[in-house]
C-alpha cells in the first residue's frame, strides 16, 4: 500500500509540474508571437534595405509561438487525463518545437554577422537609385527622417547623385529628408550623422533578440520534454500495478470461495487489462 501511495504521489507531482510548465509555455508562446510580430514590423519598415531571408526569421518565430500554444494546450489535456498516448505525443511535438527554435536561434546568430555588409550594399544601392525609382526614394526618405541621419556614412554620400546647389562653393545638394530644421523654405540645419550605424544597431539587435529568445525558450522546453516522458512512464507503471492488484484481489476472492486452483483464464484477462490500461 505504501508503494502504491508513493507511486500515486509521484505521479501527481510530475503531472502538476507538467501543467505548471505548460502554463509557462502558454505565456512564453504569447511572448514569442509578440516579439516576432514586433520585429516583423520593424523589418517591414526597412524591407528595402534587407535581403529576403531576413524577413523569414521573425515569421518563423511567430509560427513557433502559435505551434507552442497548441502543443501546450495538448500537454495540459494529456496530463489531466493521465493518458500515456497523449503525453507521449505531446513530448514528441515539444521535441519538434525545440528543433524549430534551435533552428531560429542559429539563423538569428548567423544573420547578425551579415547585417553590416548587407546594409552597406543595400543602402548604397538605394541611394544610387534614389532619382530613378520611387520605391528607393520613399525608402531612403523614410529612413533618414525616422533615424535623423543622412546618407550611409554622412551627407557626402549624396555627392554625384544630386546636382550641386552652388558650383562655386561645391556644396552638395541632399534630399529634404536630410534636413533637421527648416527655416521657412530653406533648410537651416542638416543631419550630419550617417544612417549605417543606426540601422546596424536596429537590425542587429532585432536579430540578436530572436536568437537569444529562441535559445532561452528552447532550453526551458527540455525540462518539459523530460517531465512528459517521466509522466508517461509513471502512468503506464501505475495502471499496470492497478491491474495487477485487481487480479490479485480476484484470485483471493476465488480461493476464499473454495476455488483452490487458480483460473488461468485470469492470466489472459490480466494481460489484456494491462495492455489496455497502458494505452
Amino acid at each position: 500500500m505504501a508503494n502504491k501511495n508513493n507511486l500515486n504521489v509521484g505521479m501527481r507531482c510530475i503531472k502538476y509540474m507538467l501543467v505548471v510548465i505548460n502554463l509557462m509555455f502558454l505565456l512564453t508562446s504569447i511572448l514569442l508571437i509578440t516579439v516576432g510580430t514586433t520585429i516583423q514590423s520593424i523589418y517591414g519598415d526597412f524591407k528595402e534595405f534587407l535581403d529576403n531571408h531576413f524577413m523569414s526569421i521573425p515569421s518563423l518565430l511567430v509560427a513557433v509561438g502559435f505551434v507552442m500554444l497548441v502543443v501546450a494546450a495538448f500537454g495540459i489535456i494529456g496530463a489531466f487525463k493521465e493518458s500515456t498516448m497523449l503525453t507521449n505525443i505531446y513530448a514528441c511535438l515539444l521535441s519538434l518545437v525545440f528543433i524549430l527554435e534551435i533552428s531560429a536561434a542559429i539563423a538569428g546568430f548567423v544573420l547578425q554577422g551579415q547585417v553590416r555588409e548587407m546594409l552597406i550594399r543595400t543602402m548604397n544601392e538605394s541611394i544610387t537609385a534614389y532619382t530613378k525609382y520611387e520605391t528607393a526614394t520613399v525608402a531612403v526618405d523614410f529612413m533618414q527622417r525616422t533615424l535623423e541621419c543622412c546618407g550611409v556614412d554622412g551627407p557626402g554620400d549624396w555627392y554625384g547623385v544630386l546636382p550641386e546647389t552652388d558650383s562655386e562653393s561645391g556644396s552638395v545638394l541632399v534630399p529634404e529628408s536630410c534636413c533637421g530644421d527648416f527655416e521657412g523654405l530653406k533648410c537651416d540645419e542638416y543631419f550630419m550623422s550617417g544612417c549605417l550605424d543606426r540601422m546596424h544597431f536596429i537590425i542587429g539587435q532585432s536579430a540578436m533578440m530572436i536568437a537569444t529568445g529562441a535559445t532561452t525558450v528552447a532550453f526551458v522546453q527540455i525540462l518539459g520534454v523530460m517531465c512528459a516522458f517521466m509522466l508517461a512512464k509513471t502512468i503506464r507503471r501505475t495502471k499496470s500495478l492497478r491491474a495487477a492488484k485487481r487480479w490479485q484481489l480476484h484470485q483471493s476472492l476465488g480461493i476464499i470461495a473454495g476455488n483452490d486452483k487458480p483460473d488461468y483464464d485470469d492470466y489472459t484477462q490480466l494481460d489484456k487489462s494491462v495492455t489496455y490500461n497502458a494505452k
